[in-house]
């Protein structure tokens, strides 16, 4: 199993005027730190006007800062907003692209399609046409990455006509395509389209065995992959926090952790905002134990029950707690994530108000006691799995229908500069002696005919 660490760029009010740029920094501070202890992933999202609960909306730019940091770290786009409002899917494929190269080729595009009014509103995206917006935007994007030259597309949401859209990623045909889950259905779908599966739901491992078992089932039997290559991982998000002792994690990791869920739920479920007006932070305080975020559940909780869980229920109230405890507590929680045919285990540690150097203490401590008996297990797993797949895959990729890549509509397409086609419509011969004059006057290094030629 292997590890990812996941970040929103949560920061709640109050605000100062360096708020962002330290928030920023200390998350490039964490990245490098998570690198240099052997952590697979890192994980940014892309969010639009989510004040305090997602400051993140250039997540490409964030990541290429991270990638000239460090060394091996996988770099998650995760996610990109593929509905074409959001992103036109050739941009979405030339910042891809371009994140893998910069990277060395160690970017992953994961996807969704947002749930939020906030951002469905904000660019104006039928929330009932998000879905159909996704794949087709999705398609599309694949198909910049990999064809050469880009066919061309008319459909219900994107229209383009043939480009070679460069550059073109480093990892062949394209990094490896998620999508964002939140409930099992969406783990259906992304086992249906051959990609992986990032569940953004706060489960405990017995129910992540259920969404597990679906998706491998469901790829081997209805499998129709969406891009050039199947990528068959199931990754789970889980707040985290490692300290020496149960009682020192929970005080340094706890508040934070439930404000992400609660924050979450404000923009996703029941809250109402007021743009640049309305405190998350103090509603939270406010309201959190009424919506099931109760810190103080948890920590009632753990006096009791040395066992971990996603949510914790005591008494009439509830909170989140996930991988908030001792090395050996977060072993115990996180063996059971393994049993379980879980691929990846992603920690959300930068949440609500935790203190940056609460964070790199909790990963360094994982890095020392925890992470280095699963990476022990991890080549053989990884070549049982390969091995265990590969008919599977074969199947998969039998079945992807080969009007995915059309040709070009003429196979001597081509399109003119703006001057040419000028001159086509004016069908004026003296109008195409003056280009093909300039033209050869440029080749002789003449370049006030280029000027001219512009003008």
């Amino acid at each position: 199993m292997k590890f990812g660490i996941f970040y929103e760029h949560q920061l709640p009010r109050p605000w100062h005027e360096d708020s962002e740029y330290e928030l920023i920094r200390n998350a490039l501070e964490q990245c490098e730190l998570a690198d240099q202890l052997g952590i697979d992933y890192v994980w940014e999202v892309e969010h639009h006007f989510l004040e305090e609960y997602s400051h993140s909306s250039a997540p490409e730019v964030f990541l290429a800062a991270v990638s000239q940091r460090t060394k091996n770290i996988r770099l998650g786009h995760g996610i990109v907003q593929t509905p074409p409002p959001f992103n036109h899917p050739a941009r979405i494929a030339e910042r891809v692209a371009m994140l893998d190269l910069v990277s060395g080729g160690r970017a992953e595009f994961g996807t969704g399609e947002s749930s939020s009014e906030a951002e469905l509103g904000g660019f104006e995206v039928d929330p009932v046409m998000k879905r159909e917006m996704w794949e087709e935007g999705l398609r599309v994007a694949v198909r910049c990455m990999t064809e050469e030259p880009f066919t061309g597309h008319s459909g219900r949401f994107v229209t383009m006509p043939p480009r070679n859209v460069v550059p073109k990623p480093r990892q062949k045909p394209h990094p490896p395509i998620w999508v964002a889950c939140s409930r099992r259905d969406t783990i259906h779908l992304a086992a249906q389209k051959g990609i992986g599966a990032l569940s953004f739901a706060f489960i405990n491992p017995e129910e992540a065995k259920h969404w597990v078992d679906d998706y491998y089932g469901t790829l081997e039997t209805e499998g129709v992959p969406i891009g050039d290559a199947v990528n068959p991982n199931v990754a789970c998000v889980t707040t985290m926090m490692c300290a020496p002792t149960a009682e020192e994690a929970l005080a340094r990791g706890v508040e934070g952790g439930n404000f992400f869920g609660y924050s979450l739920a404000h923009y996703y479920v029941f809250g109402r905002h007021q743009p640049g007006r309305t405190d998350v932070w103090a509603e939270y305080q406010d309201r959190r134990e009424h919506h099931g975020y109760s810190p103080e559940a948890v920590l009632e909780a753990a006096q009791n029950d040395e066992r971990l869980g996603a949510k914790i229920v005591q008494g009439e109230t509830a909170g989140l707690r996930g991988a908030t405890g001792t090395p050996q507590q977060i072993r115990e929680y996180l063996l059971r994530f393994e049993e379980c045919g879980v691929d990846q285990v992603i920690f959300v540690s930068q949440a609500g108000k935790n203190r940056h150097e609460h964070i790199m203490e909790s990963l360094a401590l994982f890095g020392k006691e925890v992470l280095p008996e699963f990476r022990d297990r991890d080549d053989k797993a990884q070549a049982d799995k390969a091995k265990r797949l590969a008919p599977v895959l074969e199947r998969v990729m039998a079945r992807k229908p080969a009007e995915d890549h059309p040709p070009l509509p003429d196979p001597d397409y081509s399109f003119p500069s703006i001057p040419v086609a000028m001159a086509d419509r004016m069908g004026n011969d003296e109008f195409y002696k003056m280009l093909d004059d300039i033209g050869e006057r440029i080749a002789r290094g003449e370049t006030d005919a280029l000027l001219g030629g512009l003008a």
